[in-house]
């Protein structure tokens, strides 16, 4: 009977798939944040998208081995019982648990991509900025990426977005003008082609381990070995 528990346990856990890393998201925020992931293409959903976070709270969430996606924040959000709502900066489609749905920039994101062999990780302000954000590996000589310089209080006029007269995003060239040279799209979809521009050197300048633009790969990327990782907002 015990040996017959015991494969029961052993298959199901291989139908879960190993745990490849603990990711711990922590909100030191001074106001609650909603937690948002989106995996990649064929990877399982994280605590189904997302899940509040209250300020000084921290809640683990386990990946698989070989899991890839992203996190962020979501703020002032309001969600009924049924879990619609929505939210000012982040949003995925009006619903609390995100579901494969990606945020709606700016926002910023913490991206990994696990056992490939080793994790690469990343903060990228490709998408612009909402949250100062912090990836830290659990193991001493990895490095620690951090954009958590106030952006939003620097953020260019024509990059701002505003709520209440209050600046709560900062957008991404692509975003605010839709332009090829700012997205590295069509004849600048190269990075030969596509360099920083007076915008993108912003976002490099207030946090230079962060992307700034799709093609800021040589000092964005950064890799580590049997890892866990904690996410900080703020």
């Amino acid at each position: 009977m015990a040996l017959w528990h015991f494969s029961l346990l052993f298959l199901f856990s291989c139908s879960l798939g190993v745990q490849s890393a603990r990711f711990t998201l922590q909100n030191n925020c001074q106001n609650t944040i909603w937690a948002g992931t989106l995996s990649g293409s064929g990877k399982p959903f994280l605590m189904n998208g997302g899940l509040e976070l209250n300020s000084n709270e921290g809640v683990p969430v386990d990946a698989p081995a070989a899991w890839s996606g992203r996190f962020w924040g979501r703020t002032k959000c309001t969600f009924d019982a049924s879990g619609k709502g929505s939210c000012a900066t982040g949003d995925c489609g009006g619903v609390l648990q995100c579901n494969g749905a990606g945020g709606a920039p700016p926002v910023s994101l913490a991206e990994f991509t696990l056992d490939s062999p080793v994790d690469f990780y990343d903060v990228s302000l490709v998408d612009g900025y909402n949250l100062p954000i912090s990836i830290t590996p659990s193991v001493n000589n990895c490095i620690e990426v951090k954009c958590t310089s106030g952006l939003n209080q620097i953020c260019p006029k024509e990059l701002q977005l505003e709520s209440n007269g209050v600046v709560i995003g900062c957008k991404s060239a692509c975003l605010a003008f839709n332009k090829p040279e700012y997205c590295c799209s069509g004849e600048y979809n190269n990075p030969n082609i596509c360099k920083p521009t007076n915008y993108s050197q912003v976002f490099k300048t207030a946090c230079p381990k962060a992307y700034s633009y799709p093609y800021d790969d040589a000092t964005s990327t950064f890799t580590c070995k049997g890892a866990d990782y904690t996410i900080t907002f703020c």
